[in-house]
């Protein structure tokens, strides 16, 4: 009976995340549409979840303000200046979180964004977010000669005090990984991994995903990194906390590092 029950579950999460890939695949198709009419979009999904959210206050920067529908979007005139501008993404139980769009010949470089649900001050949240290719990118968080979290290795420490709490295979993210408290006297690395094309270290696909990474900490929006352009290779090593400070490393390599 307990086999019967654990497939069932295997079957409903399954048939979940199907659902929530083709909704993503439909909002490209969608914006597509959208920008032969005049128009642009941004959307915004649970970083725990990865479900849309929806009556969120957004901020363009010289645009104007919008409220997210249900399914999580916003809509706007493309503007006659490409720039980058900044978004302010509000709303209860949510981090307010600050970020820029890159607007270039009237299309959006990037435009979803997976945002944290607020969290005590002590934890710290990776969030990773990409583009539909490559399908798997794995979020690996290392804590040096301790433990080493992602899907393929423990998906929560030894400790307990990390655990990855969303993986993707499907393209977009968000994947995510919280920890309930950093060792101030221990080394971290943050990677993420190439799954897809993990067997030709010179893809460039890595670097042409898109991806960004959140990192959330204090309940607040700490940093945004974006993945290097036009280098070859299947892991982003993205940064590192030494001393309870993050240090930007933002280097793609060909192969996995050990630690």
């Amino acid at each position: 009976m307990k086999k019967w029950a654990e497939y069932l579950l295997i079957i409903l999460i399954s048939c979940f995340q199907s659902s929530i890939a083709q909704q993503k695949k439909t909002m490209d198709i969608d914006d597509a549409f959208n920008e032969m009419g005049g128009k642009l979009s941004l959307h915004f999904f649970d970083a725990i979840t990865g479900k849309p959210i929806p009556n969120g206050a957004v901020n363009i920067e010289k645009i104007g303000d919008f409220s997210s529908d249900l399914d999580g979007t916003v809509q706007f005139d493309i503007p006659e200046q490409d720039d980058a501008y900044k978004v302010v993404f509000t709303k209860d139980g949510y981090i307010e979180s600050t970020f820029k769009i890159e607007i270039v010949v009237g299309t959006i470089f990037f435009n979803r964004f997976s945002i944290s649900p607020q969290m005590p001050v002590e934890k710290l949240r990776i969030v990773l977010d990409w583009d539909q290719s490559p399908n798997d990118l794995d979020a690996h968080f290392l804590k040096q000669g301790r433990y080493h979290v992602s899907y393929r290795n423990m998906r929560i420490s030894s400790d307990k005090i990390t655990m990855l709490d969303r993986d993707d295979m499907d393209g977009f993210g968000p994947e995510t990984i919280t920890s309930t408290k950093i060792d101030k006297e221990a080394v971290y690395n943050y990677l993420v991994h190439d799954y897809s094309n993990r067997n030709n270290p010179q893809s460039d696909l890595l670097c042409k995903s898109k991806a960004t990474i959140k990192v959330f900490g204090n309940n607040q929006l700490l940093y945004v990194f974006q993945i290097p352009k036009e280098i070859v290779g299947t892991t982003w090593s993205v940064f590192k906390i030494t001393n309870g400070k993050i240090i930007s490393i933002n280097q793609i390599l060909k192969t996995f590092p050990t630690y």
